[in-house]
């Protein structure tokens, strides 16, 4: 195996631990800190880094007038809708669940793609889409069939998946003109701005008023740095790499990172019901990336989205 392809592995591996910790780091942030409070200065923070990341690389791109409403309309969709599900989800439900949830996004993408774009749908996107939602009925639900996590926190989870399927729909039409670096920019900055007026009427008199709590603020300092920057970085180093379809087999271990690092950090239960509910997920996301072949024999990579 060669440098480049470890440097590849290793980049994919790296952002999806990143993104699996995001999980763990909300948790640890709520320790003090309301969800718009948290959500706002991750985007702030990450914003400057990404931004001085793309300048500094020469890779800022200045957007059309035409396009700053695609952007504002992606910003809307995620981070903005994305983060108010998965941020106030997390407060009813446990890290593992949501990442459960949260995953079936390349599931359901290609779906949506199908039905905005005509993009076909093959039947291993089919099947593993059946398959991963059995998966999730495991986790959320007990032996019982009844929720054993929260409904309102499972709802709010679907809203964060649904906004991420939108997001990707209009990401589409801006990722043929637009780098990688400049589309996560414009989207936290819009993203941050979005947020704003919220937390100023919501979260801002709780904010000057609560004590300044060490592990919680490193927790936001994490997520900024580590899950919406670098983990992008990286993902974006390993799709050039190894390409879209590859570099999302290994992001889809962010469930079982996820269930792991929740039972060791926060102590979350792990019982043999949801681990195999964790595995029939896993296994579906890897079936919904298969390749299949073209009538010319050659093999036609599946491409899925990841946040």
């Amino acid at each position: 195996m060669k440098n480049k392809d470890f440097l590849a592995i290793g980049s994919a591996l790296g952002a999806a631990f990143f993104w699996s910790f995001s999980f763990v780091w909300f948790k640890i942030a709520f320790l003090a800190y309301k969800p718009i409070t948290v959500v706002l200065f991750r985007l702030a923070i990450s914003a400057v880094l990404i931004t001085v990341i793309a300048w500094s690389l020469k890779r800022l791109q200045k957007p059309t007038r035409k396009d700053l409403r695609l952007f504002l309309l992606m910003a809307f969709f995620e981070p903005f809708i994305y983060f108010l599900g998965e941020s106030y989800g997390l407060k009813y439900v446990s890290s593992t669940v949501a990442a459960v949830i949260v995953a079936t996004i390349p599931l359901l993408s290609p779906i949506a793609a199908w039905y905005f774009h005509k993009e076909k749908v093959n039947r291993m996107n089919v099947a593993g889409l059946i398959f991963s939602f059995v998966g999730v009925g495991l986790v959320v639900l007990n032996g019982k069939f009844q929720f054993d996590a929260s409904p309102l926190g499972v709802g709010l989870e679907f809203v964060a998946v649904f906004a991420a399927i939108a997001y990707a729909i209009v990401l589409k039409s801006l990722a043929s003109r637009y780098n990688t670096l400049t589309i996560i920019a414009y989207q936290n900055v819009i993203g941050m701005i979005l947020f704003l007026p919220i937390w100023l009427v919501l979260d801002f008199n709780d904010f000057i008023h609560t004590p300044f709590h060490p592990q919680a603020f490193r927790a936001i300092l994490l997520l900024a740095v580590f899950s919406s920057t670098l983990a992008f970085v990286f993902f974006t180093q390993s799709v050039r790499q190894m390409g879209v379809t590859k570099a999302n087999t290994y992001i889809n271990l962010i469930p079982v990172f996820v269930a792991i690092l929740a039972y060791i950090l926060l102590k979350d239960e792990l019982g043999m019901q949801k681990i195999i509910g964790i595995l029939v997920v896993v296994t579906g996301l890897f079936l919904s990336q298969l390749k299949k072949r073209n009538g010319n024999g050659k093999n036609v990579a599946v491409e899925v989205h990841r946040k």
